[in-house]
């Protein structure tokens, strides 16, 4: 990756298998790829036409932040990405290099990210 650090946020959705004591994660598409590929504009798609999603998903709100960023429209990508900070939906999210963190802390990286030129995308 160029100079960026990419924060890959997977959004998991806990599902009950019978016969498991932990929960299963399924994922869902919010545009990570779209953004590793350097496709902003394919990221936003995604993003907005994945029906699975909530209005509030943090996951979703960071990429869209990330992807608006890319484009220059550093208003727009706070806006999004205090709308992950402040969402009442939480979840830990992996990141690219295989830590997990809690989506409002990755919301507020991404938000100290204006400030710099890192990238945080989620998947």
């Amino acid at each position: 990756m160029p100079a960026t650090t990419m924060i890959a946020a997977m959004m998991l959705q806990a599902i009950s298998v019978p016969g498991f004591d932990e929960p299963v994660y399924a994922e869902t598409d919010v545009g990570f790829e779209e953004l590793t590929q350097g496709r902003a504009a394919d990221a936003i798609e995604t993003i907005r036409a994945n029906d699975e999603l909530a209005a509030d998903d943090p996951s979703a709100l960071i990429n869209l932040g990330t992807a608006h960023k890319r484009m220059g429209q550093n208003e727009k990508a706070m806006e999004y990405y205090l709308a992950a900070a402040n969402s009442d939906r939480r979840y830990d999210l992996e990141l690219s290099d295989g830590r997990w963190m809690d989506s409002k802390r990755a919301a507020t990286l991404a938000i100290r990210s204006l400030a710099t030129q890192r990238t945080f995308a989620a998947r």
